[in-house]
């Protein structure tokens, strides 16, 4: 079944074992170039700190380099977590890049601060950060529009940069009363989500909702569980461990002495993510579409083989019927 609307894709900059934390930068704008190349809407980077398994610190500076290789999509982040980072800032920083790329870049905003304590103490912020943020949005949001008191953003102010909010702790509630876009994924379960939805489409008089999944395409179910494994057993093992680790392969993971508890882990890991053959992922993602409303779909895989996690794009693209674009053959900044 084909999906009918907008996809694009978030790229957190996953490590891989044995290739290191430059090799995951530098495999993001390759990826970018391909995702460019396969019709898709958008290409969003992420911002973690401190993580072992997550190369992308600097979201402002890879979105730079991203928008540099490729010609057409458009790109930003998923997102700047603004507890991290004084507004006035931020709005310098996608100033300059709606400046240098206009028309091409968007302002995903999260609120989570930092992963451990260590990391929020380099930071220079604790646990409550993050209870400053609808004020620090605010704050952002009048730099952009040249309402803040005795201060200009250059050269953001007056710039039209698409801001959105991830629905992470009050973030749908915070969308819903600025009217912002809204970017929401099932992380409490499809339930949940959709009354987070509902309530937001009930307050904004124009919403935007954008849907996050997880999705491996394969010609086998069993393929595109291999292809979901090495990111969820991170995932499982930063539970237990407090460390995200490298992506290894699946064979390697399926054949770990895993306890009872983290094989239930990684299961329901897998059973909360969309794979399956091109008909199987088809059929999960219109279902999500008509139960959500989603106006857009934000898609992620990370999986340890580069390329195969192009070859589940590329299938994810046909199934979509995606505008497959002429490759770029350099990089490029917009006059």
């Amino acid at each position: 079944m084909r999906v009918d609307v907008p996809i694009s894709v978030l790229d957190r900059s996953p490590v891989r074992r044995g290739r290191g934390t430059a090799q995951a930068i530098r495999d993001t704008v390759a990826f970018a170039r391909e995702i460019e190349a396969l019709g898709y809407h958008r290409f969003w980077v992420s911002e973690h700190h401190g993580v072992p398994g997550v190369a992308g610190s600097a979201p402002a500076v890879l979105a730079s380099a991203v928008a540099s290789a490729t010609s057409r999509i458009r790109v930003g982040t998923g997102g700047v977590m603004l507890p991290n980072h004084r507004p006035l800032v931020v709005a310098e920083q996608f100033g300059v890049l709606e400046s240098l790329f206009p028309g091409r870049i968007d302002l995903g905003l999260g609120r989570s601060v930092g992963f451990t304590e260590g990391v929020r103490r380099a930071l220079g912020q604790g646990k409550d950060a993050a209870g400053d943020f609808g004020a620090q949005v605010r704050e952002l949001l009048a730099f952009f529009r040249g309402e803040y008191p005795g201060m200009h953003a250059i050269p953001g102010e007056g710039l039209s940069v698409p801001v959105f909010l991830l629905a992470t702790g009050a973030g749908a509630g915070l969308a819903a009363e600025l009217g912002l876009p809204l970017v929401i994924a099932p992380a409490h379960g499809e339930r949940a989500m959709v009354e987070a939805i509902t309530r937001y489409r009930s307050i904004v008089d124009d919403p935007y909702v954008v849907v996050s999944a997880t999705v491996a395409v394969a010609d086998t179910a069993e393929q595109a569980r291999r292809l979901l494994v090495p990111e969820a057993w991170s995932t499982v093992y930063s539970r237990s461990h407090g460390v995200f680790p490298p992506l290894s392969p699946a064979e390697e993971i399926l054949a770990l002495p895993m306890t009872d508890r983290e094989r239930r882990r990684l299961e329901d890991t897998l059973a909360g993510q969309i794979g399956g053959t091109p008909d199987e992922v088809g059929d999960r993602l219109a279902d999500l579409v008509a139960t959500t409303g989603a106006d857009e779909l934000l898609i992620s895989t990370s999986t340890y083989d580069p390329a195969a996690r192009v070859d589940s794009f590329a299938a994810l693209a046909r199934l979509a019927d995606l505008p497959v674009a002429e490759r770029v053959p350099g990089a490029r900044v917009s006059a």
